[in-house]
């Protein structure tokens, strides 16, 4: 018997020896009377120093308390009670430990407590350090300032982070993870759909832009980005994610853009050519005006054209040499200075260019802006109101001068009557062969002369209101033409006559017009010394308001420096004794007397030009037919 019960032992110890626990059986006064070499292995203490050993002189002491009483009230006979303890080696070193106690009532009434000792230290420490990454993740979670979240596929908030419930104006979480996420969150419900496929077909999704609803309805916009969550099939279960808030964002993003379209409107819709280009000479803005002032289009010119492009050889350098000098505005730049520009057909256009350029923070040149000022309109507004000025200073001295010359007329008009009545008188009673009859006849000869030089002044004066009719401009200068023709002066001169056979009245006087004409007719051929081509032109303007008539002749040409006096009452260049000078004066003042205009234009060797304007009558229409006295005229009239 007692052979059978040693190798029962022995086979117990064996089984004993072959487990990974401490195995340790004490008696009723907790004396150890078995322990296996992973006890002594998990407590310390050599295996034969453990065996008669109080079994809680290795444990701490709360743990014994308990033990001690569980045992010693016999609890647990029969059943395992398991606890986890802390077990002190010996030199004070801790171990946690997961004690498993059994006891067993042999037939003779001893009871003996088997000790089941695992060594949890690794595994505590495993779940300290889960619990501490654990309480990291929640702060990290609970902390970062961007909505987190975790939601399920049909639709509601699993979990979130405080952030997105201030974000959406939720005070509880409870609450937040009660709403319908399609239909209480989003602003278009169908985006979360939208979401879910690409998370979906993608594997995640980044940056989609969102608008949410808060609670009180105010519209959010978030840069959502998400992950699924899989269970350990491979399933998506749940959707993980972040939530950017981008309302301020998008709030200057919209203001930005505003901005840009404000700029971009006023650079547009300036009269004025603006062009910037960058450091390497590349056009990147070219208005309206600068189209308009150049004649390219901005498809034409954006990424195609250089800058210099735009200049007359040298200019462009020019430009930049004067921006970054400090002598015209300070450096970087040019105060309005003139310039000229090449437009797309290689002419030159005046123009006036204010011009800066653009420094980056670093005050490297980045680009150059300049505004270009088309100065052909005021050029030609200044030319027209020197035109003017020296018209009205021309009118003024006329209008003295007529004074003048109607007194001057009236004081030599009588004494002149008397000297021709004598002279005249004295004619007829001397013989036909008296040799002083010659010397009388030129007395008579020279007072006539006189005579129509005091008839010029007078007319010159105005002194006599002529009638004012509708009056046929076309039949006074074939009327004119009539007397001329045949005088010896034209004998050699080729008339062209293109006169509109439409060509509207004018309410004026005949005769006047006719002197003005046989005026300009008689200069002309003079100018051509009886020899050349006359060209007498007529037509309407394009508003029908008024008529032009020109004479061009091919004569000698008239001195640019004579344009200013041409019209000057006694300014002749003709030999003494050929012209009084009162012709172009009086013809200039009847012009104007009739709410007109008389100009010329020539070259010295090309000829002349005379342009009258006269306003139409507004109470006759234009002539329909052929006025008879231009029966004998056509397009391109005869000698």
């Amino acid at each position: 018997m007692e052979r059978k019960i040693r190798e029962a032992t022995q086979e117990f110890e064996k089984i004993a020896e072959m487990g990974d626990d401490g195995i340790v059986v004490f008696d009723q006064a907790f004396k150890v009377i078995f322990a296996n070499q992973m006890a002594s292995d998990i407590t310390g203490i050599p295996k034969d120093d453990l065996i008669g050993r109080n079994f809680f002189t290795v444990i701490g002491k709360e743990d014994k308390a308990f033990l001690e009483s569980t045992v010693t009230r016999g609890v647990g006979v029969g059943e395992k009670l398991c606890t986890e303890m802390t077990i002190v080696g010996p030199e004070r070193e801790l171990k946690d430990a997961e004690v498993c106690i059994a006891s067993a009532k042999s037939n003779g009434g001893d009871v003996k407590t088997y000790a089941y000792i695992r060594d949890i230290t690794g595994r505590k420490k495993f779940e300290r350090d889960l619990k501490a990454s654990e309480d990291k993740l929640r702060h990290f979670f609970e902390r970062v300032r961007h909505g987190l979240f975790i939601s399920s596929r049909e639709g509601r908030f699993l979990d979130c982070n405080q952030a997105l419930l201030e974000m959406l104006g939720y005070a509880e979480k409870e609450e937040f993870l009660s709403i319908d996420i399609a239909q209480d969150l989003y602003v278009h419900p169908e985006d979360r759909k939208v979401f879910q496929e690409r998370i979906e077909r993608h594997g995640y999704v980044k940056d989609m832009e969102v608008e949410f609803k808060k609670k009180n309805g105010e519209k959010i916009t978030f840069l959502l980005t998400g992950y699924p969550v899989t269970n350990e099939t491979g399933e998506i279960v749940a959707y993980e994610g972040i939530n950017l808030d981008i309302t301020e964002w998008k709030h200057i993003e919209d203001e930005l853009r505003e901005a840009n379209e404000f700029f971009k409107n006023l650079i547009e819709s300036s009269v004025d050519g603006i062009i910037a280009a960058d450091t390497k000479g590349h056009i990147f803005i070219f208005n309206k005006g600068a189209e308009a002032l150049t004649g390219y289009r901005a498809e034409d010119v954006l990424g195609k054209l250089h800058i210099t492009q735009i200049y007359p050889e040298g200019v462009a350098k020019e430009v930049m040499k004067e921006l970054r000098s400090p002598e015209h505005g300070g450096v970087g730049k040019l105060t309005p200075t003139q310039f000229n520009v090449m437009n797309r057909f290689g002419e030159e256009v005046p123009i006036q260019l204010s011009a800066t350029l653009i420094y980056d923070t670093a005050g490297n040149e980045t680009a150059s802006v300049g505004i270009f000022t088309d100065l052909r309109p005021r050029l030609r507004m200044e030319r027209k109101l020197q035109e003017t000025h020296l018209q009205l200073v021309s009118s003024e001295k006329m209008a003295s001068l007529g004074k003048l010359a109607a007194g001057i007329a009236h004081e030599i008009n009588n004494p002149l009557g008397g000297i021709l009545i004598y002279s005249s008188l004295m004619m007829e009673d001397l013989p036909e062969n008296d040799p002083r009859r010659q010397d009388v006849g030129r007395i008579v000869q020279e007072a006539s002369r006189c005579k129509d030089i005091v008839k010029s002044l007078l007319e010159f004066a105005r002194q006599t209101e002529p009638k004012r009719e509708p009056t046929d401009v076309n039949r006074a200068i074939t009327d004119g033409l009539f007397f001329l023709e045949n005088q010896a002066l034209f004998y050699n001169i080729q008339i062209i006559k293109k006169l509109d056979p439409f060509l509207p009245l004018v309410k004026g006087s005949a005769g006047h017009l006719k002197q003005v004409f046989m005026n300009i007719i008689v200069n002309a051929a003079e100018a051509m010394y009886g020899n050349g081509v006359l060209t007498i032109t007529t037509y309407p303007s394009s508003d029908g308001n008024s008529i032009f008539i020109e004479f061009t002749d091919t004569g000698e040409g008239i001195p640019e420096e004579n344009f200013t006096r041409i019209f000057d009452p006694f300014f002749t260049t003709k030999d003494v004794g050929k012209g009084t000078g009162l012709g172009l004066a009086t013809s200039y003042g009847i012009i104007e007397d009739h709410g007109g205009k008389i100009s010329v234009r020539s070259k010295v060797g090309q000829g002349a030009t005379f342009t009258i304007e006269l306003p139409a009558s507004r109470e006759t229409q234009p002539v329909l037919g052929t006025p008879p006295a231009l029966e004998r005229a056509g397009v391109t009239g005869e000698k």
